[in-house]
């Protein structure tokens, strides 16, 4: 192994997916010189091995479910979907797996990438170790921003490893349709890869430990996406542990909670993130290796004055909109303290994070979709709001109708009574994740609900619903 010289920055990113990308976009607009290390894919897992492959999986799937709904349509669409035209699509959204462009962009953005495995080697100080093993110190006079997100978690099963189980990785890049696929968990990923690989020719079996799917969204969310996996033919199986797995003559086999024996071709774990901070030097730097990393509102590691952690390593909301909003205030805030300026901090302020603990918006591309931004109804009541949820289902909607004969879907919006604004938004039904930003303006925008009064939806749309809800709160 061999040392260059040092190499020095105004500011160095940890991981070049899309929060370090953005990190690094904001600062060199800044005209601070920049450094970006990456030891995989310029684009990170969102680009190649979550977001953008798993939405072109399923983007067939739901316009097949649409188009069946609809008389003159639903003939035409009755076969099977062409599963390899499907992933030769998902191929070209993931650039087959090369990040050409990205590096074009980057260097376009006039910041300097570093391939390899950085860690930290102290304050300020990072060391990249490139795939030839040569060593590169970089240091920042600024600014060390922590980008490097999660990785799947998976349980501590004896012998999963020889298993060869998938995780969201294998689940979004796989090269066919397995015969049967288990999935483990009821969550985001878990229903949307259910969905997918279900519509795509797989015998999904659904094992979800808890009581039902998507339990960080209104109960009625997971309630109207699980009967439409089950009535699309997955077997979906509430509280169920996997005890053990293991492989069998190529097989899967996987033993419940009950002793019940299920066999398949693949297992996937979908059963939460771990931060990608093992590796990372943060003893280094005082901080404990492995674990996620507290911040400020201006995403600034607590306890120190350079070192910034931005994106799900921070574990505030694991989205990828959420971690690139957060990139965009880190870097303002990077920007603002290297010029010596004042800081807006204050809620809602131009360096500040407050989208994070009040605003988020998510959508889960099911069939059907679910989408939801703020508090639920129960996380309302356990802050201390006095609030009340409003509930109106889009069948009186007409552009429910009209979006699909047997339109099924709910919304609820919850209204803080004592502030006459809505403390959160939940949106179920086919094309709603459409509709969801309207609901983060009012929520991010504390609007008051007399004024939403005047913010008339356009007939006939599925945007009419916010009428009936307004109207049932005004009637109850």
């Amino acid at each position: 192994m061999t040392e260059t010289e040092s190499n020095a920055y105004d500011v160095v990113v940890l991981g070049g997916g899309p929060v370090g990308e953005n990190v690094a976009d904001r600062t060199r607009a800044a005209g601070l010189s920049t450094a970006l290390v990456e030891g995989e894919l310029l684009g990170g897992e969102c680009s190649y091995w979550a977001c953008m492959p798993s939405k072109a999986l399923l983007r067939p799937v739901i316009a097949q479910a649409d188009a069946r709904r609809l008389p003159g349509l639903a003939q035409a669409v009755r076969g099977p979907l062409d599963t390899p035209a499907v992933l030769a699509r998902r191929d070209d959204y993931t650039s087959h797996w090369k990040d050409d462009g990205q590096v074009a962009w980057l260097e376009g953005t006039g910041a300097v990438l570093h391939r390899g495995h950085g860690r930290l080697a102290g304050p300020r100080t990072v060391t990249v170790t490139g795939p030839d093993g040569t060593v590169t110190t970089l240091t920042a006079r600024h600014a060390v921003a922590v980008c490097t997100g999660t990785r799947a978690r998976l349980p501590d099963l004896p012998g999963l490893a020889e298993v060869r189980p998938w995780t969201s990785r294998e689940a979004t890049s796989g090269k066919a349709a397995p015969g049967r696929l288990i999935v483990v968990g009821g969550g985001v990923v878990a229903t949307e890869m259910a969905t997918a690989w279900q519509a795509l020719g797989s015998r999904v079996t659904l094992l979800v430990r808890g009581k039902g799917l998507l339990n960080r969204m209104e109960p009625f969310a997971g309630e109207l996406v699980a009967e439409a996996l089950t009535e699309a033919g997955a077997d979906i199986r509430t509280g169920t542990s996997v005890e053990s797995v293991t492989r069998e003559n190529g097989t899967v086999v996987a033993v419940t909670g009950t002793g019940e024996r299920i066999e398949a071709d693949e297992i996937l774990f979908a059963t939460g993130r771990v931060p990608a901070t093992d590796d990372l030097g943060l003893e280094t730097v005082g901080l404990e290796p492995g674990s996620w990393l507290d911040v400020d509102d201006s995403l600034r590691v607590t306890g120190t004055d350079w070192l910034y952690a931005v994106g799900d390593v921070n574990h505030r909301a694991l989205l990828t909109h959420q971690g690139k909003y957060q990139a965009r205030v880190a870097g303002a805030a990077i920007a603002a303290r290297a010029a010596g300026g004042p800081l807006l901090e204050e809620p809602w302020g131009a360096h500040a994070a407050t989208a994070d603990h009040d605003a988020v918006p998510q959508v889960v591309f099911t069939d059907p979709e679910a989408a939801a931004v703020g508090l639920s109804l129960a996380e309302a009541e356990q802050a201390g709001h006095r609030v009340r949820a409003v509930d109106v289902e889009f069948s009186s909607v007409a552009g429910a109708g009209l979006y699909g004969d047997g339109y099924k879907g709910r919304a609820r919006m919850v209204v803080d009574l004592e502030e006459e604004i809505l403390r959160g938004v939940t949106f179920v039904g086919p094309g709603v994740g459409e509709l969801i930003h309207s609901a983060t303006i009012a929520v991010a925008g504390r609007v008051p609900v007399g004024r939403l009064w005047h913010a008339v939806p356009s007939y006939p749309t599925l945007s009419e619903v916010w009428l009936r809800l307004l109207e049932a709160y005004r009637d109850n």
